[in-house]
């Protein structure tokens, strides 16, 4: 009997347990290229809605990536309560990256997501390696979300204008309203005022 690295001998007879950790390798479907589904869409409409989300996709997975960093390397009196709103922010982006990629898929195209393939496709600035101030840490978030906030409006008109009705919901009634809301939340930091009382050390009127 011919036997293969892969395969095990037992009490004579050829094993079928040992898995095969060295499969050839070969893709079902080209980045790119649309499946036929039926979905009622032409083929050009469903292949422009996958680009479009895709381009979301890589930015959603850097603006989460992004949360993380800032989460991870907030500091300052405000520490404790930025270490938690950047980390919440984290999982909500996350929650959006997981509905855009499911939807790629189920609109018959093939997600992107691979840190090599984000890093090229992001509209979304990179940041330093190293650690940023607070201000510009948080001006960097909004502005983030700004580059995303436009490729979401861009691709709720899109999907508007050619009938993709689901991802038009999904842009418009959970990724788009997520996207605001966190900018309002990080905003309100950037305002230029103290943390404690001012007036000590000041004549009073």
């Amino acid at each position: 009997m011919t036997t293969t690295p892969n395969t095990k001998i037992a009490n004579g007879k050829q094993a079928v347990a040992q898995p095969n950790y060295h499969p050839k390798s070969y893709e079902l479907q080209r980045y790119g290229s649309i499946h036929t589904v039926p979905l009622g869409m032409p083929e050009e409409t469903l292949k422009q809605n996958v680009g479009m989300l895709n381009q979301l996709l890589a930015d959603s997975i850097t603006m989460y990536n992004l949360y993380k960093k800032h989460h991870w390397q907030v500091t300052g009196p405000t520490f404790y309560q930025l270490h938690l709103l950047l980390d919440k922010h984290a999982d909500e982006v996350l929650e959006t990256v997981d509905a855009i990629a499911e939807r790629i898929q189920t609109l018959g195209g093939v997600t992107t997501g691979m840190p090599f393939e984000v890093a090229e496709m992001t509209k979304i600035e990179h940041p330093p390696t190293g650690q940023e101030d607070i201000p510009a840490m948080l001006a960097r978030t909004v502005n983030a979300h700004a580059t995303i906030i436009k490729t979401i409006r861009d691709g709720i008109e899109q999907s508007d204008d050619n009938k993709d009705y689901t991802t038009n919901d999904l842009l418009s009634s959970k990724v788009l309203p997520m996207h605001e809301l966190q900018v309002w939340f990080v905003s309100q930091h950037l305002v230029n005022t103290p943390i404690v009382d001012n007036t000590q050390g000041t004549a009073r009127a």
